[in-house]
């Protein structure tokens, strides 16, 4: 068993006292017409998202999504048939996954700075605007 200072129950007590006073889960269903999770905030907002677009959702089932729980006072989504959880703050910043997840998400993060599919797009793009290529001095233009 691990023992907490004063000072860090102290800390813990505020992070968690602070976590209950921002926006939290009051409800979560599936929209099968839209393909979408849709999460009413304590705040009234609701914020949707594509099941793909999320870690262990991607090949769920319209009967898997159906079946939503919203836990731990609204700080998470639980998906009892898939066993996934969502932690809604930081649903809330965009993250749908673990970082190692995201990391490997295609466009994550910007995606790599250069890819033929990216020096095509932007080969493309130039070609439209009428621009002229620009000569790079010993190389490709």
């Amino acid at each position: 068993m691990v023992e907490l200072t004063t000072a860090e129950f102290a800390a813990a007590k505020a992070r968690g006292e602070a976590r209950m006073r921002g926006p939290r889960a009051a409800s979560a269903h599936y929209d099968a017409g839209r393909n979408r999770v849709i999460v009413r905030l304590t705040t009234g907002v609701e914020i949707g998202f594509a099941p793909r677009d999320v870690e262990g959702l991607r090949h769920a089932s319209i009967d898997d999504l159906k079946a939503i729980e919203v836990e731990a006072f609204g700080l998470g989504i639980h998906f009892p048939r898939l066993d996934a959880d969502l932690y809604v703050p930081a649903l809330l910043q965009g993250v749908l996954g673990s970082k190692r997840w995201m990391a490997a998400q295609p466009g994550s993060a910007g995606g790599p700075a250069h890819s033929p599919a990216k020096a095509a797009v932007s080969r493309a793009n130039g070609e439209r605007s009428g621009r002229s290529r620009k000569v790079v001095a010993g190389g490709k233009g």
